[in-house]
């Protein structure tokens, strides 16, 4: 079951205890460390993007449109939405001829609390285009335009596009399509439930990919390297997903999901870690538990550790701005 992950204390008492899981395997599904319940199934959320988007380059739509890095960098995202954003999921649309009405994921404010207050002070108006999912759309339609598929619907389950999609979170993940739990996702596309192993592995092979077939390996090298070149575009300014892979040289890809999912692909080290907050939580519980993950794995050197401090160990200010406690993580993980 769950064990306890994160505490928030406020003085001397501990006030609120979030639990969750833990897993990391390594690219041929060898279980390493966890700490909780390893096989916790979940849904995977917009942890599944950089793996989604495996697609873009199986459907010929890379090679078409000769997409950027920084534009399959977006395509993984789950994004503030700033003006760096905007621009660059227009791009995508203008390169294949499709335009914001086109997009099936709805508006919304920022994901990011300070950016979102900003955009409500200075009365933007929210399109499609302002969704965290904006960037992993284009690029389901730009697979669809590649493959001859109508855009009408495209995020739909029994749409052919899904169906592609389908087929490779089950060979990326290891399991048997007829065993993804499927559901509708925020943003209003299929949404894939299984086992957190399943997810870590995913991350594992993609970031470790010598072992995959030619044209999955080709796009998993791409993909680590677009996010790795244009981190900013995953998340946004300050974004935990952005820092994490801006402060690391190049060796990881992180991916948050809603719901407190999160996945990271450690190249040469050939790890893959999953983690679910059982109660949701990202913003307190869930980067704490990141960090010491990957400090107790040995990936962070000292000056990564120093960067990364502020998301694992986190001050518990109230309304005022004093700090009246400290949020940390307190699980140990277990080894095989």
């Amino acid at each position: 079951m769950s064990v306890e992950l994160t505490f928030v204390w406020r003085g001397e008492l501990i006030e609120s205890i979030h639990r969750g899981d833990v897993v990391v395997v390594n690219s041929k599904g060898k279980i390493l460390a966890y700490a909780g319940d390893p096989f916790k199934v979940t849904y995977i959320r917009s942890s599944a993007k950089p793996i989604q988007a495996i697609n873009v380059f199986l459907s010929g739509a890379y090679g078409k449109f000769n997409f950027s890095d920084d534009e399959m960098s977006i395509m993984c995202a789950s994004h503030f939405g700033e003006d760096f954003h905007i621009k660059t999921v227009k791009n995508i649309l203008n390169k294949i001829g499709a335009s914001e009405k086109d997009l099936l994921c709805g508006g919304g404010y920022s994901i990011n609390r300070e950016y979102a207050l900003k955009q409500a002070r200075e009365n933007i108006t929210i399109t499609p285009l302002h969704s965290d999912c904006s960037g992993k759309h284009a690029g389901i339609i730009a697979s669809c335009i590649a493959k001859g598929y109508g855009i009408k619907d495209y995020n739909k389950p029994n749409h052919p596009v899904q169906r592609d999609i389908l087929k490779i979170i089950s060979k990326m993940c290891e399991i048997d399509k007829d065993k993804i739990i499927l559901g509708i996702d925020g943003c209003s596309v299929p949404v894939f439930g299984m086992p957190i192993y399943n997810l870590a592995l995913a991350f594992a092979k993609l970031s470790n990919p010598k072992d995959l077939e030619d044209d999955i390996k080709f796009a998993s090298e791409n993909i680590f390297r677009a996010m790795n070149t244009f981190p900013e575009m995953v998340a946004g300014t300050g974004g935990f997903c952005t820092e994490l892979m801006k402060n690391t040289k190049g060796k990881l890809i992180g991916k948050l999901g809603a719901e407190a999912v999160y996945a990271v692909g450690v190249k040469d080290l050939d790890i893959g870690i999953a983690v679910k907050i059982e109660d949701g939580n990202f913003s307190r519980a869930l980067y704490p538990v990141v960090v010491e993950v990957l400090e107790r794995l040995n990936v962070l050197d000292e000056d990564e550790k120093e960067k990364l401090k502020k998301f694992k160990i986190i001050d518990n200010k109230n309304s005022v701005g004093d700090i009246v406690g400290v949020i940390k993580p307190v699980f140990t993980l277990k080894y095989l």
